[in-house]
């Protein structure tokens, strides 16, 4: 009998790289997936890396523009907050899984941190690393650096590991994408968004202006990061949306404006918890495109020396959660089973 093929999303991090090779010792044929969603990485090394650990090849798919449009646009006209990750006791794996039930049921799902073979065998950090040299695995993870670290165009976050200490502030050497704000510039940096039907179409920022919205993303990530603004320490609320308050009250109706700041909520638990392909998801967000159509103009910024915020914490059991997405999949799986038949696209609205 020929061997299993299993696609694997795969960082190049310790987890992904431990579950590559621990798949290929256990017969399976290895294709990766890498999405490039702005991530500081060097794709080369990390398709390297993976076929050196026995993947039978490697695909990369730059995914950045898409996530900005789809994503990052719709939750700023929401004035959305949503998280992202996954291990064990994360919600990545409620998304991913309920995504493809909804593009595609027949796809068998293997979720290594919830089969006991695998988690009993890798209880921990410790163990991947352990297992992770006897494999000759190249990580960056090390005893004297043990944290897990996830980049992307939107953001880097940082967990496990030492920062499991609630005690001890986060080591300053750890932070990738912005410089600490007791070293920003002593100077602020003056910038100005312009918007229109609630989206950013033009940044100005001294004698440059920048148009095209993956563009204008990465240049105001770029003032963000020297001017040490966007670092969060927070306790992660797992499974739930949070939302930021908006300053639109000059151009919203004073009702569609309180309406959408309901609706707001509701597109951002739709995100969080996976719900992307869902009909709710679509029905909120064609509401708020509708609030939407009269807000622009442009706002006046100064980015100046950092900012922070704090929440609650709730933790997922390993095998939680089997039975959990398979319920919650049930109506994605037959309302994407419907778009497809129809012809109608998944994802846009």
């Amino acid at each position: 009998m020929a061997p299993e093929r299993v696609c694997l999303a795969y960082s190049g991090g310790l987890d992904t790289s431990t579950i590559l090779r621990w798949l290929v010792l256990q017969g399976y044929e290895v294709v990766c997936f890498l999405a490039n969603c702005g991530q500081e990485e060097d794709f080369e090394a990390v398709k390297s890396k993976a076929l050196k650990l026995g993947a039978e090849r490697m695909i990369i798919q730059d995914a950045q523009q898409e996530l900005i449009d789809e994503l990052v646009w719709p939750a700023i006209q929401c004035n959305a907050i949503y998280e992202d990750r996954c291990t064990g006791k994360g919600n990545d794996q409620v998304r991913f899984e309920l995504a493809w039930k909804a593009c595609d049921p027949t796809l068998k799902v293997l979720a290594p941190w919830r089969m006991p073979e695998f988690y009993n065998r890798f209880a921990g950090r410790a163990d991947l690393l352990k297992f992770a040299a006897e494999q000759n695995i190249p990580v960056s993870s090390t005893p004297k650096a043990p944290w897990s670290m996830d980049d992307n165009i939107i953001h880097c976050s940082y967990e496990a590991g030492t920062l499991e200490q609630t005690e001890l502030e986060p080591p300053k050497d750890m932070w990738k994408r912005t410089v600490d704000p007791m070293k920003a510039p002593d100077e602020p940096t003056p910038f100005t968004v312009h918007f229109d039907q609630g989206v950013p179409v033009k940044l100005e920022v001294g004698d440059k202006v920048v148009t095209g919205s993956l563009e204008i993303f990465k240049e105001v990530n770029e003032i963000g990061r020297v001017n040490g603004i966007g670092r969060v320490d927070i306790v992660e609320s797992r499974f739930i949306g949070l939302k930021s308050r908006g300053c639109y009250g000059l151009v919203m109706d004073s009702k569609v404006r309180s309406i959408r700041d309901r609706l707001s909520q509701d597109w951002s638990a739709a995100i969080y918890n996976g719900m992307y392909f869902s009909p709710e998801r679509e029905l909120v967000e064609h509401a708020i495109k509708f609030s939407q159509r009269q807000v622009e103009g442009k706002v006046s910024l100064v980015a100046y020396k950092g900012c922070a915020m704090d929440t609650l914490d709730m933790n997922w059991t390993p095998q939680d959660t089997s039975g959990f997405i398979a319920i919650q999949s049930i109506r994605l799986e037959k309302y994407g089973a419907r778009k497809i038949k129809d012809g109608e696209p998944l994802a846009r609205v």
